[in-house]
């Protein structure tokens, strides 16, 4: 039985990008017994796959803003005895970042990644007993299924990924009308899409009897999503959810409509169709990437915001 353990610690869009390889994997291997290091905030994500045997929480993100607290010590070696504390035949990091070799070589195992052509942080290599070369100018799916395929020495996947999740939790809302998931929120304002644009498609989506619901992280989310749903009368604003309840309300939606974060890629990978807008980043390496059970448009460009219109006739498409 094969014993491997993944590194992919963050961010959201990432950690979904490094799904499909669980099922990769299970087909070539299908008793492998598989764990995965991940950020706290994103361990929502493996937890909903159950190919994945035990998921293990980092904080790096938390301990970076508190590396001289005593608390922050005594959870980084807590960390490294669950990461330590097994045996593995491969450990993967499909990361390739310092920090995630880092992590990489605290774990027991032939190790494997990138090479320092293909990493995105060359150094990270040396951190590998084995490293691979793998073509930059593709998407990150296509990446870190080739990596897979690579230290495993399968054939490259060419067919749709699967990314073989499903949501369970309960969420804190029963929405019982029809509904499209408008995720508006994002790391960045220069990704935003104008608050008149979300309106324009709620009025639309009005038409064909659909609610436009809204979720939020923050403050300013909040505050952009309530702003949306006045100017309607068939926007919902959520209540705050963790990851995986927010799974589960996307996971009933009809359609989803995001903008470039990762909650868009998480109604992909939930196999809902979703158009993904995009405002100031290339969609080509990192925009959504369509699964085998559901469709995914990618609309926009950097500088290039896609109108109302453009993201109505492509939703209306996918419906």
């Amino acid at each position: 039985m094969l014993k491997l353990l993944i590194v992919k610690t963050s961010s959201l869009g990432d950690v979904i990008h490094n799904l499909p390889i669980i099922h990769d994997i299970r087909t070539q291997y299908p008793n492998a017994e598989i764990d995965w290091v991940v950020e706290e905030s994103f361990a929502d994500i493996p937890k909903l796959h159950p190919g994945v045997n035990r998921v293990i929480p980092v904080a790096l993100r938390r301990w970076r803003k508190a590396i001289f607290n005593q608390n922050t010590w005594a959870e980084i070696k807590a960390a490294k005895r669950s990461i330590s504390q097994h045996s593995y035949d491969v450990i993967l990091d499909t990361q390739g970042l310092i920090k995630s070799g880092l992590i990489t070589a605290m774990s027991h195992g032939h190790k494997h990644g990138f090479d320092k052509n293909s990493a995105r942080e060359p150094l990270a290599s040396h951190f590998y007993n084995t490293s691979h070369p793998v073509t930059r100018n593709q998407h990150a799916v296509a990446r870190i299924r080739t990596l897979a395929a690579l230290t495993f020495d399968y054939s490259i996947p060419t067919d749709l990924p699967n990314y073989g999740i499903a949501a369970s939790a309960q969420a804190d809302i029963n929405l019982t009308s029809p509904y499209v998931v408008g995720l508006h929120g994002t790391s960045r304002d220069s990704k935003l899409w104008p608050v008149a644009h979300w309106i324009q498609l709620g009025t639309e989506l009005a038409k064909l009897n659909l609610q436009l619901v809204l979720p939020w992280a923050s403050a300013a989310e909040h505050q952009r999503a309530q702003q949306i749903a006045g100017a309607l009368h068939n926007a919902h604003v959520l209540p705050k959810q963790r990851i995986a309840q927010l799974a589960t309300i996307i996971s009933q939606a009809q359609a989803a409509v995001g903008v470039d974060t990762g909650l868009s890629h998480l109604s992909v990978a939930l196999s809902i169709p979703t158009v993904a807008i995009y405002t100031d980043t290339n969609p080509a390496l990192t925009g959504v990437y369509a699964g085998a059970h559901a469709p995914a448009i990618n609309l926009g460009n950097i500088n290039q915001t896609p109108t109302h219109a453009q993201v109505i006739d492509a939703l209306k498409n996918i419906l």
